[in-house]
């Protein structure tokens, strides 16, 4: 496969939970990989949006889900989904990862919370 701007295909994930979250506090719905420096983050659905806002500040223009069974690249510049190579594991967050999570975070009332 031709390299893909914007994918590094050797760099690890950051951890195993949106990063701006595990420190503040807060909590995700679905987690996203920055596919150039590896950044967790939380997807557009999750309150705070991180994975979106990581692409806007740095310029890295595509991310990669980090869910189970979950391949797919999204490419913001093109606004569309692409294919993309394998990238450095973990492919996803552990299994047994609450979704939301992480668990003890999550509001009673988490799905009035999603956008």
């Amino acid at each position: 496969m031709n390299a893909i701007a914007g994918i590094e295909a050797s760099v690890p994930p950051s951890g195993t939970g949106c990063v701006e979250c595990l420190a503040g506090g807060g909590w995700w719905l679905h987690l996203r990989r920055c596919a150039q420096c590896g950044h967790i983050g939380c997807c557009d659905t999750s309150p705070a949006q991180h994975a979106t806002a990581h692409a806007r500040a740095t310029g890295h223009p595509v991310i990669r889900s980090f869910e189970p069974g979950e391949n797919w690249f999204f490419d913001y510049p093109s606004s569309s989904f692409i294919d993309g190579p394998d990238l450095e594991p973990p492919a996803h967050h552990p299994l047994d990862q609450t979704v939301p999570g992480p668990a003890s975070r999550v509001p009673k009332d988490w799905q009035r919370q999603l956008h």
